[in-house]
This record gives C-alpha cells, sequence and structure tokens, in this order.
C-alpha cells in the first residue's frame, strides 16, 4: 500500500530522527512563544520562507540532473546515466516518500510541510490568532466556517 502524500516521508524516516525533529519544533514553540508576539511574527516569517524536505529533494535532483546533462554533453556521454539514475530516485521517492537522499536530509533537519506546520498553527494558536473563532450556537453555520479560513490563512 501507498502511504498518504502527508505522512509518507516520516513513515521512511527512523524512529530516532523523527523524535529529534518533534523535539525540536517543540522547543522552538517553547522559546519562541515565550518571546512575545513580535518575536512569534518573526518566526512566522522565518517558517513561510523555510524549506521542506519535497522543496530541498527537487533542488537536489534538478541540480543532479543539470550537471550530469551538462558533464553528459561536454565530456563523456557515460555522465547520461547519472540524470537517469537521478530520476529513479525522484519516481521512488513520489510512489514511496523514500530515496537515497532522504535520511540524510531529515538527519540534516528538513521538515516536512505538515512538521512546518505544527509549528506555525501552534505558535499562532499561542498568539491567539484562533479565539475569534466561534461554534455555531445558533448562528449560520457559513459564518464560523468563513471565520475558521479567515483565522488559518492569516
Amino acid at each position: 500500500m501507498i502511504p498518504s502524500t502527508v505522512e509518507r516521508v516520516s513513515q521512511h524516516t527512523s524512529e530516532d530522527v523523527n523524535q529529534d525533529i518533534r523535539r525540536q519544533t517543540e522547543e522552538n514553540i517553547a522559546r519562541y512563544s515565550a518571546g512575545g508576539p513580535d518575536v512569534i511574527e518573526r518566526r512566522l516569517g522565518e517558517l513561510d520562507r523555510e524549506w521542506d524536505i519535497e522543496r530541498t529533494l527537487e533542488a537536489n535532483a534538478a541540480t543532479a540532473v543539470l550537471v550530469g546533462m551538462t558533464l553528459g554533453a561536454t565530456v563523456s556521454r557515460k555522465f547520461f546515466l547519472f540524470p537517469a539514475v537521478v530520476a529513479g530516485f525522484l519516481l521512488q521517492h513520489a510512489i514511496q516518500g523514500w530515496c537515497p537522499p532522504v535520511p540524510m536530509f531529515r538527519r540534516l533537519g528538513f521538515r516536512t510541510e505538515s512538521e512546518i506546520d505544527e509549528e506555525r498553527y501552534a505558535l499562532k494558536a499561542l498568539r491567539g490568532d484562533f479565539r475569534k473563532v466561534s461554534s455555531p450556537d445558533g448562528q449560520q453555520r457559513q459564518k464560523p466556517i468563513r471565520q475558521a479560513l479567515k483565522a488559518v490563512r492569516r
């Protein structure tokens, strides 16, 4: 069975590395939330710019393909095998959520998009962004839905 896109990288990462990433996320939340709203705002900006593992793998693969194609065209045709291998790894990652660079990038601390979002929304909740989201006690159902979406889209 093919794992869901959200879970596939963490399912193929060693539990020790997953725990290190979770611990680091918890430490980040504690540190930045203690700094107040300005520090949280700065951290949210950093999280918006953080590269997740998917983007990192794509950039890594694209660089490797360009290098292999250039070497194949200028040095030896044998170098054309390198982009083919990289494409195979990229396909393997798309299907399984694992390829040879994943363990190295995970150990370096690259997180999945959902792991980054976890920190982002925890900080937003601690900052109070979701206080205005009310429950539908007798109100039209659309109003709380719009409020929830507005809170999430900030």
